[in-house]
């Protein structure tokens, strides 16, 4: 990435780029520059959009983080905004790939080292949490109002002994078929065996599809200290009842203490939501920053939104410790593209139209700047629907873009922690500590409220060294109790998946 100060108008992500992208908004006529290079603007360049550096051909792949990001439907003069109105995808359906592996690459993930700590509760199952809460799982959403009056009951008298009880809404459960079914009890058994919950009250009708007798076989081995269930048609009273099992679970909780343990046992899952133009430069990158940081000291990382590696999966491929993970991870996007042609969708239909009014211009440009959160680990596995990361390391994980449901993805996977990146602003959190990372100055300063830390500081003088050290050491805070904006607002949701038929 060229350097960047206050006197630099533009930012080139990589040498072989063709364009810039503008740190301010620039009129026509303006002069603008970076560095050496300075050019006149031949249109208004909107903030965290292109321009040309040169002349482009019609046909002419645009070159942006080192790769194409599309073609020139039209000539393109140096100075041009480049966008939409000039550029196309260059992306095609199912395709065939090659293993190709990036030994070299690979090789310098191979040596672990220990080096910092965090204060966490290990469960009696070695796995650790980085919050001690209990939470309420419906089985089917008929008892979500039963969940969420307990859990508002139970924090009345137990939030000074853990760290709050929460109910987990959904509108799944009952009337689906097959495949839908099984996603929907793969992602609560996921859910209920994320480590933050030190104890789980399952809540259930009675007359669901997923109903207890259908649903502890799929949960399998558990805990009868930690994890509780309630029918509630089974019993006179529901709320007594599930308040004394909430009891049992408080006092169960109340028993674990933080102690100093390894970042090795950190899982963090990444996302990226309302993007811009910068979140590829300044947000993403950070993340891959710290991805690397944490893989390199035996952490685990979990990447998903399948959509948003199309374009760039091949440099996912390339980095695939062994070729059955090049397999999954070629199933995985194949997979995901015929979802799209099932439903008669283009493969390419993103960028949404608040990406491309913060300046993405192509699905490629979105998953080039998406993919920077997985940094340069190799793939160690790739995870379908509530499947637990077995592999520390880099792991892929299947699913949409969607906010809500990618998320739930990741708790369902084991995170403990997500990093949220987004150049527009979104308040939503997740049952886990959801640290909403800025990839401009002006959302921070706008948005305090929403946001937790600003990347934006990476195009205004700060090096990614300085930075990347802060922003790990303030997630070593938050794995250790700091609190996010989204559990101090109380934004705590999940939403399930599904893809098919509801009775």
């Amino acid at each position: 990435m060229t350097n960047t100060n206050n006197k630099n108008d533009l930012i080139i992500i990589n040498d072989s780029d063709i364009v810039a992208v503008a740190l301010r908004h620039i009129k026509a006529g303006e002069n603008c520059k970076v560095d050496s290079i300075s050019l006149t603007a031949n249109q208004d360049i909107p903030f965290g959009h292109k321009i040309a550096l040169r002349d482009i051909e019609e046909g002419e792949d645009i070159i942006k983080y080192g790769q194409p990001i599309g073609h020139a439907t039209s000539s393109i003069k140096k100075g041009d905004h480049v966008h939409t109105h000039n550029v196309k995808t260059n992306l095609d359906d199912v395709l065939d790939y090659e293993y190709k592996p990036n030994n070299e690459l690979i090789a310098k993930f191979k040596e672990k080292y220990a080096d910092r700590t965090f204060q966490g509760y290990v469960r009696p199952d070695g796995s650790v949490g980085i919050r001690n809460e209990i939470w309420i799982i419906p089985t089917v959403g008929c008892v979500n109002n039963t969940a969420t009056r307990l859990a508002a009951h139970a924090n009345e008298l137990y939030k000074d002994k853990i760290d709050g009880v929460f109910a987990y809404n959904h509108n799944m459960g009952c009337s689906q078929l097959g495949d839908d079914h099984r996603t929907t009890q793969a992602i609560l058994k996921g859910i209920i065996n994320n480590p933050n919950a030190a104890g789980v009250l399952v809540l259930s009708l009675g007359c669901e599809n997923n109903n207890l007798n259908d649903f502890k076989p799929v949960l399998g081995d558990y805990d009868p200290n930690r994890v509780k269930f309630l029918v509630t048609q089974e019993v006179e009273d529901e709320y007594e009842a599930g308040k004394e099992l909430l009891i049992e679970l408080a006092e169960y909780a109340s028993q674990m203490k933080r102690e100093e343990v390894s970042v090795d046992k950190l899982t963090i899952g990444f996302k990226c939501g309302g993007s811009d133009g910068f979140s590829g430069i300044t947000a993403n990158a950070l993340c891959g920053r710290v991805n690397d940081l944490l893989v390199k000291q035996g952490g685990t990382t979990i990447l998903t939104e399948v959509p948003e590696m199309f374009g760039a999966e091949t440099l996912l491929m390339e980095r695939s410790v062994s070729e059955e993970v090049f397999d999954d991870v070629v199933n995985l996007i194949n997979n995901y593209k015929r979802y799209f042609q099932k439903y008669n969708q283009t493969v390419y239909e993103n960028p949404s139209p608040g990406n491309k009014d913060g300046g993405i211009t192509t699905l490629e440009d979105k998953s080039l700047g998406c993919i920077q959160k997985g940094g340069n680990a190799p793939v160690v596995g790739v995870l379908n629907y509530g499947e637990q990361v077995k592999e520390k390391g880099l792991n892929l994980l299947t699913g949409s873009g969607n906010d809500q449901v990618s998320c739930t993805n990741l708790v369902a996977s084991g995170a403990q922690l997500i990093i949220f990146t987004t150049g527009r602003g979104n308040p939503f959190g997740s049952p886990v500590p959801t640290i909403k990372l800025s990839s401009n100055t002006k959302l921070y300063e706008k948005k305090p409220h929403w946001i937790d830390y600003n990347a934006g500081q990476l195009v205004e003088g700060m090096s990614f060294d300085e930075v990347t050290e802060d922003f790990f050491n303030y997630i070593i805070e938050v794995a250790s109790g700091k609190k996010t904006n989204n559990e101090l607002n109380g934004y705590k949701d999940i939403s399930i998946f599904r893809d098919g038929v509801i009775l």
